[in-house]
């Protein structure tokens, strides 16, 4: 991953997948090492007893470790210093696609999961909750991987990240008492009584995302104005992009680790969950891509409403489930499930969308811009 985003890409390989330069040496096998982070984290919580107690002992907000914070802070610390925030005027000026992504994340993404969930869970309210809650908690934080790794535009990604954090706090408990509760009771459902706080969102919200985005425009600031530009993105940024990786391999591990007890022994259940949360990303995916195209946007800005559709804050979701129902609810089990079916299958999308940058993007000599 590391700086995939800046730097030219090679000449598409005839009859082959375009794939940039950077991803031929390291990215190019990032599902295996996620694979293997996944299988490390479960083999972990199984094989060491207590040792999920021990990750989950000190909490930075209600329901989140420690451990967890310092791995989010490291993954998505890189990315934001790669954001050029003078740029990001432009980007807000672009209606078309803040009212598409607005649209896509708080109109089209719940009701989906909320579909979903009943249609393919009508017998498993638990992990029907804890679906319709993971469909709520709309993505702060890995999106800005996927989205670095597809060439996606960063300053979109940073101001779409900035008004679904803001959403998310105005909103998450509104839409949770809607669907969980009003929209059921309409549609001659079974409802849900959750109580879904807005002060903890809000806490969870300015943890996740305040804390390295603060961090990310310190640095880029302080850089720029001791060294300049040139220094700190041709010299400085090319040493902090590997973090995010291994950022992301960390939190990954520990999230198996302190999961992967119930998810081992629940395979029946885990394969249920998966498979509304695999149709999900397929269609919140493939429709901000469509909308993308059919609006006019560049491939940078295509691919970042359609990461941003498709991606959830599984760190919220798990939070709420957990302090809501339980540590061993069936909510709290198809909230751990979301980051085990989305990071490889938002992974393999990123390998798509630089597919689709080749196939429909490509000007007539055949080469992508980088």
């Amino acid at each position: 991953m590391s700086d995939v985003a800046t730097e030219r890409p090679a000449p598409p390989v005839a009859g082959g997948p375009y794939v940039p330069r950077r991803l031929r040496v390291v990215d190019r096998f990032l599902p295996v090492w996620i694979l293997l982070a996944m299988a490390a984290g479960i083999s972990l919580g199984r094989a060491v007893p207590g040792l999920d107690r021990h990750l989950d002992a000190i909490q930075v907000t209600s329901g989140t470790s420690l451990p967890i914070f310092v791995g989010l802070l490291v993954m998505m610390y890189p990315v934001l210093a790669k954001v050029r925030y003078g740029r990001l005027g432009s980007v807000t000026r672009d209606r078309r696609m803040l009212v598409s992504s607005l649209a896509l994340n708080w109109l089209v993404g719940p009701a989906v999961m909320f579909a979903l969930a009943w249609l393919m869970l009508p017998d498993q309210p638990a992990y029907r909750t804890g679906l319709i809650i993971v469909g709520l908690a709309r993505c702060i934080a890995m999106v800005l991987v996927w989205n670095d790794l597809s060439c996606g535009d960063r300053e979109a990604a940073a101001v779409l990240v900035a008004l679904n954090s803001l959403f998310q706090m105005l909103m998450f408990s509104v839409l949770g008492w809607f669907y969980l509760q009003i929209l059921p009771g309409w549609l001659g459902l079974p409802a849900t009584g959750v109580q879904l706080s807005i002060g903890r969102i809000a806490q969870t919200v300015a943890v996740f995302l305040g804390a390295p985005l603060v961090a990310g425009f310190l640095t880029r600031a302080a850089g720029e104005r001791a060294r300049g530009r040139d220094w700190y993105e041709t010299r400085l940024l090319p040493r902090l992009g590997p973090f995010a990786l291994y950022g992301l391999l960390y939190t990954i591990v520990i999230l198996f680790a302190l999961q992967g007890r119930t998810i081992s022994t629940h395979p029946a259940q885990v394969a249920r969950i998966a498979l509304p949360l695999l149709a999900y990303f397929a269609i919140m995916w493939s429709g901000g891509f469509l909308v993308g195209r059919r609006i006019g946007l560049s491939y940078e800005r295509t691919a970042t409403l359609a990461f941003t559709a498709a991606g959830n804050n599984f760190e919220l979701a798990i939070a709420v489930a957990i302090g809501v129902f339980g540590v061993t609810s069936g909510e709290a089990l198809a909230g751990v499930v979301g980051p085990l079916i989305e990071v490889p299958v938002l992974v393999s999308l990123v390998y798509v969308a630089l597919w689709a940058r080749r196939r429909f993007w490509a000007p007539a000599g055949g080469e992508v811009e980088g």
